[in-house]
């Protein structure tokens, strides 16, 4: 056996045993992945997938633990690779983050931008998704840190840490007659017309549970997975919007938009940062870690990373 034929099993896995899509994704032929995993099986004297003629139909009981072992394997060869070019190119590399647009556009700037100038020699890579698409790219090995508010913690997959919370606030226009109250109800916004994110982003579901717990129905007329956008659209007249805090902080004082803060009634939201669980991390990504919250340092991580059960809770 070897790491080819542990590669497209795994592969083929990923790809809902599209055996076509496997091959494109490993740059190969779709025999030649058909014939390495006809071998594995021969060597190991099970079926890993059942078949209906030569298409793969589903992953056997037997076939469920191989993979287990391969996902462990594979992790481990991506961790060999990692501690090599640890200590032969020491702070080189390109530093992955997987991320939504709400961190990548407010809060990750500053960290980023101290992080080029500490260690110059790592280039950033920046992709943004949605929440589970941000856990996918972990455990894909796409990206060596997650950073989100919805979904990172329910994947067992993943070791996650709580970052900073934060708080919804209310965007409208500075004539806006809500602009004149200081303490904004439930039933004040569920009257209004209201721009906010999509249920996938940016603690959407406080929001929803908050009014449904009210039996309230809100009238959102417009979603969006950018904060800017949704402030758009409020000057546009379309309604009032509920965004992250974070979106709110650059807004010079005394603009055409003003903001009430919501926590309130959306309650206090947390923002997480996450590791493929296994992983090894190189000496830039503790680094990041550091500069993104003053709560995190490497022994935490590090005591996290090794199995630690803790929370570390805020």
């Amino acid at each position: 056996m070897n790491l080819h034929q542990f590669r497209f099993v795994q592969e083929a896995a990923r790809r809902n045993l599209n055996l076509t899509e496997t091959a494109k994704a490993l740059f190969t032929s779709q025999p030649g992945v058909s014939k390495a995993i006809l071998e594995l099986e021969e060597e190991l004297g099970i079926d890993i997938f059942s078949r209906h003629g030569k298409r793969l139909r589903r992953i056997t009981e037997p076939g469920l633990q191989v993979l287990k072992s391969v996902e462990i394997i594979m992790r481990e060869v991506n961790n060999l690779k990692r501690i090599g070019e640890e200590y032969s190119k020491q702070d080189t590399g390109t530093l992955s983050i997987a991320t939504t647009h709400t961190q990548a556009r407010y809060v990750l700037p500053g960290p980023v931008a101290q992080l080029r100038r500490q260690l110059p020699q790592v280039r950033v890579s920046l992709h943004q998704g949605t929440p589970d698409q941000v856990a996918r790219m972990l455990m894909d090995d796409s990206a060596d840190v997650g950073l989100a508010t919805e979904s990172l913690a329910q994947m067992p997959e993943l070791v996650t840490l709580p970052c900073y919370e934060w708080q919804h606030v209310l965007v409208m226009p500075a004539d806006h007659p809500l602009a004149r109250e200081e303490h904004v109800s439930l039933e004040q916004l569920a009257a209004e017309p209201l721009v906010t994110y999509h249920p996938t982003f940016t603690g959407r579901t406080r929001i929803d549970r908050a009014f449904a717990g009210r039996h309230l129905t809100p009238q959102i007329v417009l979603e969006a997975i950018d904060s800017d956008v949704i402030k758009t659209y409020v000057r546009l007249g379309m309604g009032i919007g509920i965004v992250a805090e974070m979106a709110v902080r650059e807004d010079p004082p005394g603009g055409d938009l003003v903001s009430r803060p919501l926590g309130h009634l959306f309650g206090q939201n947390v923002t997480r940062i996450a590791f493929k669980r296994g992983a090894y991390l190189r000496n830039y990504v503790y680094a990041f870690a550091e500069l993104l919250s003053d709560r995190l340092n490497r022994p935490l991580l590090e005591r996290a990373m090794g199995g630690e059960a803790s929370d570390y809770g805020l």
